[in-house]
C-alpha cells in the first residue's frame, strides 16, 4: 500500500495536482514527486489575464500560470493549461453577481471547489487515466469505517474543510490532500528546500476574480439595478435616509451606513440587519435584532455515511470560515434541506453563506443559509 492508499508501486500510480501558482499546490506536487508518483500538474485560466496583472494575491490568470509552469519545470513534469474562462464566469462569476445583487453573501470558493475543481477538473483527470487528483487544501483525508473521511486540517488557523462541505463522498474516493497534517510554515520550509520560486509568494486572497477587491463594482458592471438608490430604514419602516444600491451593503455591517451619527433608541449604534433587494430597502436595527435562534439550509450535502436522523442530530457548526464552532441540532426536512436550531442565539447570520456541520474534527456536511437577515 503506498501512501496515497493504492494497491501497487508509486512511480505506477498517476496522480494529477491542481497547480494554481502558488505555494501551496507547488509543495503538494513537489511533495508528490519526491514520493515516486508520476505527477502531472494542470492550471486553469479562470478569468482575463489582465485582471490579474500587477495585483498581489490574484489566482490562476497571469503570472500565476507562469509560476506553475516554472514549477513544473524544476520538479520535471509534465504540465497542462486548460481554458476554463468561460466555464468559470458562468459558473463561480455569475453565480456571484446573481447572489450578491439579491443582498446576499456569497463564497465564490465554495462554487469554485464545487463546479470547477472538484467537477470539471477532477472530470479532466480520469480522462488523462489518473488514479487520483491533489490539492493543496490544508484539509485532511481520512480512513474510515465506511470509506474516506474529510477533517480538518492539523493547523486550525488554516483549515479549509469549511469550503470544502460541497465534496461528495463520490469525488472524496479520487481526491488526496497532502499538505492536511502541515501549517504554513512547514509548507514553506519545503518548497525552500525543493528550491521553488514560490517559495515566499504571498497567499491568493478569497476572491481571486475581484479587481482590487471591489465587489460593488463588479457587481454594479453586471447588474445596473443593484446600485439603485432607495431607503434605509428602521425594523418600524421609517425612513432614517437613502442609499446609493443595496449592493454597498451586507448583514451584519456597521461602519459606512451614510447615516452620519445618527443611531438608534437607546443611543445604540445601528447594524443592517436585513436587506431587501427587490425593494430596494436597508433595514437597519441594534445588534439584539442580528440574534438568530435557528436557520434553515438548502443544497444540504452530507458525507456521514449515515443521514441525519428525522428528530435531528447535535454537531457542531462553522457560519464563517474563521469563527469557531458553535453547538447546534441539524435535522432534516424535505428536498434536501435542513434546519439549524443553536443551543445559544448567534448575531449575524447571513444569506448566501455556509452552514457547515462537524463532529469533533469530522466534517459532515453543509448547506448554503437560506432566508432574510429578520428572523
Amino acid at each position: 500500500m503506498n501512501s496515497l492508499g493504492f494497491d501497487k508501486p508509486a512511480v505506477a500510480t498517476r496522480v494529477v495536482v491542481a497547480m494554481s501558482g502558488g505555494v501551496d499546490s507547488s509543495v503538494t506536487a513537489a511533495v508528490l514527486v519526491e514520493q515516486g508518483y508520476e505527477v502531472v500538474g494542470i492550471t486553469l485560466q479562470l478569468y482575463d489575464h489582465g485582471m490579474a496583472l500587477g495585483r498581489k494575491g490574484a489566482c490562476c490568470a497571469g503570472q500565476d500560470i507562469y509560476d506553475a509552469a516554472r514549477v513544473a519545470e524544476t520538479l520535471g513534469i509534465p504540465h497542462y493549461v486548460l481554458d476554463f474562462e468561460s466555464r468559470f464566469s458562468e459558473a463561480v462569476i455569475e453565480d456571484f453577481v446573481a447572489s450578491y445583487s439579491r443582498g446576499e453573501t456569497p463564497i465564490p470558493c465554495v462554487r469554485c471547489n464545487q463546479r470547477i475543481k472538484f467537477q470539471d477538473l477532477l472530470a479532466t483527470a480520469r480522462e488523462l487515466g489518473a488514479d487520483a487528483m491533489a490539492t493543496g487544501h490544508y484539509v485532511r483525508r481520512l480512513a474510515g469505517g465506511r470509506g474516506p473521511e474529510l477533517h480538518r486540517g492539523a493547523e486550525a488557523g488554516r483549515d479549509q474543510s469549511y469550503f470544502l462541505f460541497a465534496t461528495t463522498r463520490e469525488q472524496l474516493e479520487f481526491l488526496r490532500f497532502p499538505l492536511g497534517d502541515l501549517n504554513k510554515a512547514e509548507t514553506r520550509a519545503l518548497a525552500r528546500r525543493f528550491g521553488l520560486d514560490v517559495a515566499a509568494k504571498p497567499d491568493s486572497q478569497d476572491i481571486c476574480f475581484v479587481p482590487e477587491g471591489s465587489y460593488a463594482a463588479l457587481v454594479t458592471a453586471r447588474r445596473p439595478e443593484a446600485a439603485a438608490p432607495g431607503e434605509i430604514v428602521d425594523m418600524a419602516g421609517r425612513v432614517l435616509g437613502r442609499h446609493q444600491g443595496t449592493v454597498h451593503y451586507t448583514i451584519g455591517q456597521r461602519k459606512g451606513l451614510g447615516l452620519g451619527a445618527r443611531r438608534g433608541e437607546a443611543n445604540q449604534p445601528l447594524f443592517v440587519v436585513d436587506i431587501d433587494a427587490g425593494g430596494r430597502r436597508v433595514v437597519v436595527g441594534p445588534r439584539q435584532a442580528l440574534a438568530r435562534s435557528q436557520l434553515r439550509l438548502t443544497g444540504l450535502n452530507w458525507l456521514d455515511e449515515a443521514p441525519p436522523p428525522a428528530e435531528g442530530l447535535a454537531v457542531s457548526v462553522k457560519l464563517r470560515s474563521a469563527q469557531p464552532a458553535v453547538a447546534a441540532t441539524l435535522r432534516p426536512v424535505d428536498g434536501g434541506e435542513a434546519e439549524v436550531v443553536f443551543a445559544e442565539p448567534q448575531h449575524g447570520v447571513a444569506p448566501g453563506q455556509a452552514c457547515v456541520a462537524y463532529r469533533g474534527e469530522r466534517l459532515l456536511g453543509g448547506g448554503w443559509i437560506a432566508g432574510r437577515g429578520i428572523s
